[in-house]
């Protein structure tokens, strides 16, 4: 087992690693800082999901060839459900770390409220404020489940919370079900919450007979066990592989206890069948319980409105348009391709080396990208130019770069004088009537369709508070012009929001809609 070596480094020119979070079967995660964001910006702080194939023992090909395979499935099944309630895809990349060593990582959104699991462990959960979050994870599974995903490990550490802790978003779709065609069902899941037919204790019999196609009905299985840690403080660890029959006694005398046992024993069962058959129905069986909850805490409180389906709960740094999408290569396939990199990789001098100054004004030692098919992109990526020559000419190189840098700064130089003449002339031929002035390109009152999902802002910035949601097709009245801002009202929506989530009226970016 080979361990990355990241520490005190600037992964791809722009993510500096801060530390590691933790470690499982075939990938690390550690905590960075995004330079390219503001610090004021909620992704600011990013998590960097790095696939290790060497964390196996036991590599060949067709192993490693699987893990790539599979990491490139998360960051496609991330992209096909991104939703208020589910963690976000940023970006992704291939790199080397300091010792010279190629891998491909994830750029996820960073949730520094911590989970659920701590949550519980802390006492901190009311049922009220459990059946928040509890809402949000069915808006979010709900979602999933429309696009055909099964996430397959739904658990409360899996159940991530914004700083705020007002948001939940589910996490780890490291083993979830892309593909329809995805055959036969793998044993993946923890014990204690996976459902018999995926959980890894799970024994297929002539009484348990495999289901031979995985449903909803298996995430709605692990969101009962869920339910039943986040509204009693307990693990189900009596339950592993069986349905819930009983409550721990710290809750047998609430009110709404054998309301909770009814419901949790259906959606536990052992036949797929026997449970509620979609996120909807599983939302309605709840109904009389939230109602029970809801009434217990009315002394106190207003009583919240109970919602027909579950809804979504927006916070500050959603976007809906996913990054481009990624096309990992094993190992060996970077190799064949590119026999820099495999020669990179045995030699140190070559790998990025940190730099000992005073440790409070440490630099990040950078990690260069070797992606073969970079390009400039808006998530911050850029082109690696692989140079083949000997060492032959390496005396020379430096003043070769150096009379490059030397033509190209004098052209900007002159490129910036010719333009600041052609403004300071326009600007005069303007102010004595000579030039025509234009007009905005939107004017007042037009109306206008948005050609995808865009965020709704409170002011003509992408800094500014996110107020809502105006979806794909909606159809909006344009009032005043920012830029490429627009104040706009939302005559009809695309498809149809919660009330409560949106506003009427906001500002958009302006890329993102055309007249009519």
């Amino acid at each position: 087992m080979r361990e990355l070596l990241l520490t005190n480094s600037r992964l791809d020119k722009r993510y500096d690693i801060v530390r590691a979070l933790g470690r499982g079967s075939y990938a690390e995660i550690f905590l960075a800082r995004d330079t390219v964001a503001s610090p004021h910006s909620p992704h600011y702080e990013v998590v960097i999901k790095a696939l290790n194939v060497f964390l196996q023992n036991d590599l060949d090909q067709d192993l490693e060839r699987t893990l790539v395979e599979n990491f490139q499935n998360e960051a496609i099944a991330l992209d096909r459900v991104r939703h208020p309630n589910i963690i976000s895809r940023l970006g992704h990349g291939t790199a080397r770390d300091l010792n010279g060593t190629v891998f491909h990582y994830l750029v996820l959104e960073y949730m520094a409220g911590g989970d659920l699991q701590q949550a519980c462990r802390e006492r901190t959960l009311t049922p009220r404020s459990a059946f928040g979050y509890i809402e949000q994870v069915c808006a979010g599974l709900r979602h999933a489940h429309s696009h055909g995903i099964i996430h397959r490990d739904i658990k409360p550490s899996n159940l991530l919370l914004t700083k705020d802790r007002s948001t939940v978003k589910i996490a780890d779709f490291g083993v979830a079900r892309v593909h329809q065609s995805d055959a036969p069902i793998t044993r993946v899941g923890t014990n204690i919450y996976a459902p018999p037919e995926h959980s890894p204790l799970s024994v297929v019999t002539d009484e348990r007979p495999s289901t031979g196609e995985l449903k909803p009905s298996a995430d709605i299985y692990s969101l009962a066990k869920s339910i039943y840690t986040l509204l009693t403080g307990e693990a189900p660890r009596f339950y592993a592989n069986s349905p819930v029959t009983d409550l721990p006694i710290t809750v047998r005398n609430e009110d709404w206890a054998d309301e909770l046992k009814r419901v949790l024993s259906r959606a536990t069962q052992d036949d797929p069948n026997d449970r509620p058959q979609s996120i909807d129905e599983f939302w309605q069986d709840l109904t009389e319980l939230r109602r029970m909850i809801a009434d217990a805490e009315t002394a106190t409180s207003v009583r919240p409105k109970l919602h027909a389906v579950p809804q979504p709960r927006i916070s500050k740094g959603y976007v809906a348009l996913a990054p481009r999408k990624p096309d990992f290569d094993t190992s060996r396939d970077l190799r064949s391709r590119h026999p820099l990199i495999a020669q990179n990789a045995v030699k140190q001098q070559d790998a990025a080396q940190p730099i000992a100054v005073d440790a409070a004004h440490q630099p990040m030692a950078r990690v260069e990208n070797y992606w073969p098919h970079s390009d400039d992109t808006p998530n911050g990526r850029t082109a690696i130019h692989i140079d083949l020559t000997d060492g032959a000419d390496a005396d020379a190189k430096p003043k070769r770069l150096r009379r490059m840098l030397s033509r190209a700064a004098f052209a900007v130089i002159l490129l910036a004088m010719f333009g600041g003449v052609l403004y300071v002339t326009s600007v005069y031929l303007r102010s004595a009537n000579v030039l025509p002035t234009f007009p905005s390109l939107f004017s007042s009152g037009q109306m206008a369709k948005a050609t995808t999902d865009v965020n709704l802002r409170a002011g003509p910035s992408a800094n500014s508070e996110l107020i809502g949601l105006v979806t794909r097709d909606s159809r909006v009245r344009i009032l005043k012009t920012d830029g490429i801002w627009h104040e706009v009202d939302i005559i009809e929506q695309g498809r149809q929001l919660a009330e409560q989530t949106n506003a009427g009226r906001g500002w958009l970016n302006g890329r993102y809609v055309s007249v009519e």
